[in-house]
């Protein structure tokens, strides 16, 4: 069972950039399609991105589109996110997710079952405020 671990997350002033890292134990990482999830509070947990195992494919929420980049070094066993022009709305608890299925980054980071990730990280909290 892969375990992981968020780091990267702070309060950043609107407009500014953070780089988000998920890294993983226990197994190699490239078993795995890997999201990124995010709560805000008070709110449900929303897919953010998704990479697929090879990193050939990758999928961004409109909300984060063309701000955000997902990216996989399975050397190192990590996944980024780059996020870029952030905003007070991107303010929120910042999670990792490994899924072992079969699935696309569009409908695994849209559509499947928080539970039916094989593992997920404690969170980082990424606060966006001036």
């Amino acid at each position: 069972q892969v375990q992981l671990v968020e780091s990267g997350g702070g309060l950043v002033q609107p407009g500014g950039s953070l780089r988000l890292s998920c890294a993983a134990s226990g197994s190699t990482l490239d078993y795995y399609a890997i999201a990124w999830f995010r709560q805000a509070p008070g709110k449900e947990r929303e897919g953010v991105s998704c990479i697929s195992r090879s990193g050939d494919f990758t999928y961004y929420a409109d909300s984060v589109k063309g701000r955000f980049a997902i990216s996989r070094d399975n050397a190192k066993n990590t996944v980024y996110l780059q996020m870029n022009s952030l905003k007070p709305e991107d303010t929120g608890v910042y999670y990792c997710a490994a899924d072992s299925g079969l699935r696309s980054v569009s409908r695994m980071c849209m559509t499947t079952p928080l539970s039916a990730f094989a593992s997920w990280g404690q969170g980082t909290q990424v606060t966006i405020s001036s």
